[in-house]
């Protein structure tokens, strides 16, 4: 078992503990918290100061290319084993309401959200954890079936936001307070306040917020006026054959294309397919930040991968110009180039 000093430092522990997520040994990574738990370092800290931000470097070590993505998953999984050994090590009682935490539909990102819903549990509430993708129908009707206290929702990706207003509404009409969290929603919440819901920055403040349950409830209408142009519904419906079209513009410019094995090309078409998908989300909540954040970051990591950035700037004229009647999404498109021009 890994030596750790009763008030040791968790920064001093963090490298050893990211070695074992490199290296996929779980036992060792278990031992690490279990030592910390045995020498009487609250759960919480190990959680949210050792276990959060190693499970943050392993996605910044993929983003590099540093890490490949079945490294990735074996780490996840790790650090989901980990999660679920301290919260074994603890096992409070509920002395609270019960609080539902769940992954939007379509979000697989789960571990963010079980690190809420453990620091949730440690603070005395009885939690429910639904996981990964949860459908909307399912959520209210298993919230029709139990009473809670509130429902967390966590977003990790903010091309899900149409689905999450989706899914905040449906909980509403069950009667049963929201609040929401995850980079999905903005990294300061911009997105959750458009689309009038509550919105935790991490797991204390959300321990806080379910608290108080008139604050909870007291937050403003959501600010969608904007919808009523139609642009979001013909986006969804125009999304295959802007995909379709993208790609033969792609292998006329890039004669590689052609050459591209089957994985290739599936990742070249899930790459499209996420443009126009941030790109839709964009236009749902009226923020053009949305897209060209996406923008930048596909840009670095394709850049990681030995992917012409110029092949992106291409493929934002060519949607440019295949939806010249699509006004916001034109000036969003506009708004990305940069952040790939510069790369050329």
């Amino acid at each position: 078992m890994t030596n750790v000093a009763p008030t040791a430092d968790l920064t001093e522990v963090f490298p050893t503990y990211l070695s074992h997520l490199e290296e996929a040994d779980e036992y060792a990574a278990v031992d690490v918290v279990t030592a910390l738990l045995d020498r009487g370092v609250p759960a919480e800290p190990i959680l949210l100061d050792l276990v959060a931000p190693a499970q943050a470097e392993v996605g910044e070590l993929w983003a590099r290319n540093e890490w490949s993505v079945a490294q990735e998953h074996a780490a996840t999984h790790i650090s989901d084993r980990v999660v679920a050994a301290v919260s074994a090590y603890v096992n409070p009682r509920p002395t609270r309401g019960r609080i539902v935490v769940a992954c939007m539909d379509g979000e697989w990102h789960a571990l963010p959200a079980r690190l809420v819903a453990e620091v949730l549990r440690l603070r005395g509430w009885q939690v429910t954890f639904l996981g990964a993708s949860v459908p909307a129908a399912h959520l209210v009707s298993y919230l029709q079936r139990h009473d809670a206290h509130a429902v967390a929702l966590a977003c990790a990706l903010p091309m899900r936001l149409p689905h999450a207003h989706r899914m905040i509404e449906a909980c509403r009409r069950s009667d049963v307070p929201v609040l929401v969290g995850g980079r999905g929603f903005g990294l300061d919440g911009r997105w959750a306040g458009r689309l009038g819901v509550a919105w935790a920055p991490d797991a204390p403040s959300a321990a806080e917020l379910v608290a108080d349950e008139r604050t909870l409830r007291r937050v403003p209408a959501a600010d969608l006026a904007h919808l009523a142009d139609d642009e979001y519904a013909g986006l969804l419906r125009r999304r295959a054959e802007l995909i379709d079209s993208a790609l033969v513009d792609l292998r006329g410019r890039f004669p590689g294309v052609a050459d591209y094995t089957p994985a290739q090309l599936d990742s070249t078409v899930a790459d499209l397919g996420y443009l126009l998908d941030f790109l839709a989300a964009a236009v749902y909540v009226d923020d053009a930040a949305l897209f060209t954040e996406f923008v930048e970051w596909l840009a670095t990591i394709l850049a990681s991968r030995g992917v012409p950035v110029a092949s992106v700037a291409h493929t934002l004229e060519h949607f440019a110009r295949a939806l010249r009647d699509f006004p916001r999404a034109g000036r969003f498109l506009a708004a990305g180039r940069p952040a790939v021009t510069v790369r050329r």
